[in-house]
């Protein structure tokens, strides 16, 4: 998400409903203003306690001059009597302050979008983030910004794991970036992300999975260890390679020209899904998927009872799978 760099101006409309990068955008403009003036003071305004009289005072000339940025968050749920003199105000700021008003972009309160811009307002649009390919360049940008890069296989490994909000996934990156900065060189990888969340059955799981279904056997069989000795159930990674091969399968089958959209509605799954698997597919052959999934159903029965050993017959089915990529090709 590129950064707001033009010079701090005295008015400034920020639009959208991201509250992360709303709150970035605004604290740009602030800390814009603070190198113009290290003692500038921010105030922030909402429908909660936004009065024409507290509103009037913040915008006014202050006695030494004071630099001020104002911030009214929410506008579009302010009170009409709130409204009309934040409006009244526009024409008339002092010339220390800095007016920063946030509107969710929505339909309610439209016409202060409007009333803003007509007074000459900058704007600054921010876009919702509703895509998992949003997401994940939203978390490359967020290892960019602290010189530090992230593979494609790690972003998708920490999405799985912390979920959809930015807040989450800009902490937990945050955290990976300041756990590994003995070791600042190289990308952080899944295997870095699997180790830190291992603790979310799921993740270890479909790493093990995605490993094994790239045919990366060695780095399969280190995470399977690491997932099984940080207590993931084996039941867990015998789902999470049936899916894997699975999802092999059908896309596999599917016909060659259609795009990731129509599959992924065909299909049910993801559209970054389907690219990612799509890129699997490619080591792959009918007797190769059918020895798999047949590794992964003795795999499962073992592990829910009918064998001894059930590390033993996960590792036996990590490597069955890893072989099984490529088998009956010329």
């Amino acid at each position: 998400m590129p950064a707001d760099t033009a010079a701090p101006s005295q008015l400034v409309l920020v639009v959208g409903a991201e509250e992360l990068l709303v709150d970035r955008a605004v604290a740009r403009i602030a800390a814009a203003r603070r190198a113009e003036d290290p003692e500038t003071d921010t105030r922030d305004l909402s429908p909660g306690n936004f009065t024409p009289g507290t509103f009037a005072e913040l915008v006014s000339p202050s006695l030494f001059g004071e630099s001020r940025v104002v911030v009214v968050r929410a506008s579009q749920d302010l009170a009409a009597d709130d409204t009309a003199a934040l409006t009244a105000a526009l024409g008339n700021l002092a010339e220390e302050i800095t007016l920063v008003v946030v509107h969710n972009g929505g339909v309610k309160g439209k016409g202060l979008i409007t009333t803003m811009e007509k007074a000459g307002a900058r704007r600054i649009d921010v876009a919702k983030v509703t895509k998992p390919a949003e997401r994940i360049a939203f978390l490359r940008d967020e290892f960019k910004a602290a010189k530090r890069q992230i593979t494609e296989e790690a972003s998708r490994a920490l999405l799985d794991a912390v979920g959809n909000e930015l807040r989450e996934l800009a902490a937990a990156a945050s955290q990976l970036i300041a756990d590994t900065s003995d070791d600042p060189r190289g990308p952080i990888d899944e295997t870095i992300v699997a180790k830190y969340y291992s603790g979310r059955a799921e993740v270890s799981g479909f790493t093990v999975a995605d490993l094994a279904v790239d045919g990366r056997t060695a780095q399969a069989l280190e995470q399977l260890r690491w997932a099984l000795a940080t207590g993931t159930a084996p039941v867990l990674i015998t789902s999470a390679l049936a899916n894997g091969v699975r999802s092999v399968a059908r896309v596999a089958s599917a016909p060659r020209g259609a795009r990731p959209a129509d599959l992924a509605r065909e299909l049910g799954m993801p559209p970054w899904k389907i690219d990612k698997v799509r890129q699997q597919v490619r080591g792959w052959t009918p007797d190769g998927i059918s020895t798999a999934l047949l590794a992964v159903a003795e795999a499962d029965a073992a592990v829910k009872g009918g064998g001894d050993d059930s590390a033993y017959a996960l590792e036996r089915c990590v490597v069955t799978v890893c072989q099984a990529r490529g088998q009956g090709r010329g």
